[in-house]
């Protein structure tokens, strides 16, 4: 743990320039902004979270997973599992934590003011991964915090989420061409570029789709899964519908009070009920499928 901030640097570090490379090498799409403003901005703006989240818990979860450990909170500190499972399970409900709270983010309107700017960006790329307003972070790392103190992860499980949600979601935000045969192979156990796109579309339908950022078995499992996008990879519209100017999608000012900025009725009648639609139908239709 006394190197925890620099292992999930180089994890970072490493994973950012590796597919920022790929990018270059074998972009899926033509980028329709650029880079330039878009990646200014969204650095700048993990930048800012992350040395707001330091300041305030220094540790983040992994502390408050030593914490709970300490004091014998969660469930995993109350039963007697080998390291391995209890690593394991812990794993796994993080991340099903996780597509819960991006469910959530969608379906309640005053929270998905704050994750539309997530969505805003005109383009997907290794850097929308990191797009986040600083508002939601602090609120995830409180949702996450309430998860380690009800299950009591080992800190070791927690890093390890850490790590990996830091680096799937850099790796299935990236603008990266896979062969369709080793997508489909990857999407039985992460969530693969392709399948994560079509959660950007700017049709409500799509957006309201593919939760997942670690684990792909949520949506599976709940109906929120969508193989393709009505348009094709190429041809889809990335983007909130109501978000069309770069000049208010992509610089740090704009971003930072676009949760704060009316945008007419969308958040309204648009995207959150949708959202709730979403994952009672899907639950009903997966219901059926196995009666």
């Amino acid at each position: 743990m006394d190197y925890e901030p620099y292992l999930r640097l180089a994890f970072f570090v490493g994973t950012l320039l590796a597919m920022g490379v790929w990018e270059q090498l074998a972009p899926r799409r033509a980028l329709r902004v650029g880079r330039g403003w878009r990646w200014a901005s969204n650095l700048a703006l993990v930048a800012i979270n992350t040395l707001l989240v330091r300041s305030l818990a220094a540790l983040g979860a992994v502390g408050i997973a030593i914490t709970a450990a300490e004091r014998g909170w969660g469930l995993f500190n109350n039963v007697a599992l080998p390291a391995w499972a209890a690593a394991l399970l812990s794993f796994v409900l993080l991340d099903l934590a996780i597509y819960l709270q991006h469910v959530m983010f969608h379906a309640v309107p005053v929270l998905w003011r704050l994750h539309r700017v997530h969505h805003a960006d005109l383009d997907v790329d290794v850097t929308t991964g990191l797009r986040f307003h600083t508002v939601e972070i602090l609120l995830s790392l409180g949702i996450k915090a309430a998860a380690i103190v009800l299950f009591g992860p080992p800190a070791v499980a927690v890093l390890a989420f850490e790590v990996a949600l830091n680096a799937t979601s850099l790796f299935n935000h990236s603008n990266v061409a896979l062969p369709a045969w080793l997508d489909r192979a990857l999407r039985l156990v992460v969530v693969t570029p392709d399948m994560h796109r079509i959660h950007h579309s700017a049709l409500r339908e799509e957006t309201n789709s593919n939760y997942g950022f670690n684990l792909p078995w949520w949506d599976y499992l709940l109906g929120t899964y969508r193989n393709v996008p009505a348009h094709g990879h190429e041809r889809m519209t990335l983007g909130v519908a109501e978000i069309r100017d770069a000049r208010a999608a992509d610089r740090l000012p704009a971003m930072l009070a676009m949760p704060f900025v009316a945008l007419g009725r969308e958040s309204r009648e648009k995207t959150q009920p949708t959202a709730r639609r979403a994952i009672v139908s899907g639950v009903r239709r997966t219901a059926g499928r196995g009666t």
